[in-house]
């Protein structure tokens, strides 16, 4: 846990910042108060501490003033400010003194949230860096490439990191490989990384949630068999108890997240064939008809019915599974094998729901469904299998640990994204102050309600502008943006690359 001492003037602020934040939550404990800078500087001589957060104006020594004489023994602490006064000459000198966010009264919950967890993120980085020097630095290349391709920095922002890092493509395409390995995965990245030592295009690196993940550059002729080309070698080297999920090839750089995505999914399928090392999260074969089953029609298939198991909407998901699958089974050319073969992946796709929303599962009730899909003999019963792999994997949402409330926020979302929201709203809603719903939120699903809703109305957006020929304003409105501005502004943010860019690649 990291150090916090809090100090202000008043004493019902600092009550209220201890009792009001979720401290803990980002790996910090406040350790101490002090009511004036003197009282705070002596305290500190003697209080370790990695945070302060201090008051402006206050009696016989202002913040500024602790600020500068806390320095001459503690130069790495950090700082934030907290004031009542929007005032210029405070602001600047602040920033001269290295501070890392200076805060008006009354206090903005979530900007203090955001600001808490980029300080925490700060130290950690320091603290890495210096207790594993250079492994530091591939720690946080790790990190830079996970948010990348999980959408949580946008091209620009990855681009200056990516120079700074020393990380360079050479091609124009890409794929993503993601290994995972059944015990003793921790060295699995390091080995991966060795097992590519003769692959220039192989980028290997730790996945946040534990697997290994390698991105592999492709020439413009390149496609997936270069990609099952490395998956293989690499399947040689490690040896048994590795398991290698190989997403599609596209363009680079939108298409890392997709790829991505749909590796974590092909893994998904090991619970089908536990023999089996080498598993392709691919759409049916090409004589089935392009025109209705495509890898992107099926790749929507998989968002909606996540939309649907996250709003808990049980009628509404066995209505569409029960259309989709007709609708799948009219496709010309299909045969039983590719659609039971769909079957297993729309069932890839429930089951990533529950890891997502980050809640580990047995999956004894998806072994059990696998096996009615695997045996059913005509299409009722096929249908009827798919179906309870849905209501299972909305029964285990339903017994996940997540406060009602949040689970009905995050129900509210799904189903009304498109209209005005925010906590005060949800919070009279539900009765909940919407202070305290603005930290439960985060504490459950690890991000800022503003965040949360941004990423979901972007990903709503990027489904319409690949399945709709609706006008970019339109789509804007349709999913709670009001101005078309600042739909771009957010939309540049998460893919990278502007509305218009991003319709003009499908």
């Amino acid at each position: 846990m990291y150090k916090v001492f809090l100090v202000d003037d008043e004493p019902f602020i600092i009550e209220g910042l201890i009792d009001i934040m979720d401290w803990a939550s980002f790996g910090l404990e406040v350790v101490g108060s002090a009511l004036d800078g003197s009282e705070a500087l002596e305290a500190l001589r003697s209080t370790p501490a990695d945070l302060l957060l201090t008051d402006i104006s206050m009696p016989e020594m202002t913040g500024l003033e602790l600020i500068r004489s806390v320095r001459a023994f503690r130069p790495e602490l950090k700082v934030i400010v907290l004031s009542g006064f929007n005032e210029f000459d405070y602001l600047k000198e602040g920033m001269r003194l290295g501070i890392e966010n200076y805060l008006l009264k009354p206090i903005n919950v979530e900007e203090l949230e955001a600001t808490l967890a980029n300080v925490t993120e700060k130290l950690r980085r320091a603290e890495r860096e210096e207790r594993f020097g250079v492994f530091g630095a591939r720690i946080i290349r790790d990190n830079v490439l996970h948010r990348w391709l999980t959408g949580q920095i946008s091209q620009s922002e990855f681009n200056e990191r990516a120079g700074l890092l020393g990380l360079h493509f050479g091609h124009t395409r890409l794929g993503i490989l993601i290994l995972r390995a059944g015990e003793g995965g921790e060295d699995l990245p390091r080995r991966t990384e060795e097992a590519l030592e003769d692959e220039k295009d192989g980028l290997a690196f730790r996945d946040m949630d534990g697997d290994a993940a390698v991105v592999v550059t492709l020439a413009q002729d390149e496609g997936e068999e270069r990609l099952l080309e490395i998956a293989r070698k690499l399947e040689e080297r490690l040896g048994s108890g590795i398991r290698i999920g190989v997403g599609s090839a596209g363009p680079l750089p939108e298409h890392g997240s997709v790829s991505r995505s749909e590796a974590k999914k092909a893994l998904e399928y090991a619970l089908v064939d536990p023999e089996r090392r080498l598993f392709r999260y691919a759409p049916p074969s090409a004589a089935t008809s392009a025109a209705e089953i495509s890898a992107w029609a099926l790749a929507d298939l998989g968002r909606e019915y996540g939309r649907l198991v996250l709003a808990r909407d049980r009628e509404g998901l066995m209505q569409r599974i029960g259309e989709d699958m007709a609708a799948i089974g009219r496709a010309e050319g299909m045969t039983p094998e590719e659609l039971q073969n769909i079957a297993l992946g729309i069932c890839a796709d429930l089951r990533a729901v529950l890891r997502e929303v980050k809640r580990e599962d047995d999956g004894e009730p998806f072994l059990q469904v696998l096996d009615r899909i695997r045996n059913a003999t005509h299409m009722e019963e096929l249908v009827e299998a798919v179906r309870r792999a849905a209501e299972e994997t909305v029964g285990m949402l339903n017994r996940d640990t997540r406060s009602p409330v949040v689970q009905q926020v995050l129900g509210h979302i799904a189903a009304h994204y498109g209209e005005e929201l925010s906590l005060k709203m949800l919070g009279s809603q539900y009765r909940v102050h919407p202070v305290y719903l603005g930290q439960l939120f985060h504490k459950e699903t690890g991000e800022t309600f503003t965040d949360y809703l941004n990423k979901y109305r972007i990903e709503r957006a990027k489904e319409k502008l690949r399945t709709t020929g609706q006008k970019v304003q339109d789509i804007s409105r349709s999913v709670g943006y009001w101005e078309t501005g600042y739909f771009y502004k957010q939309f540049k943010k998460h893919v990278g690359i502007s509305p218009t860019e991003y319709k003009a690649l499908q």
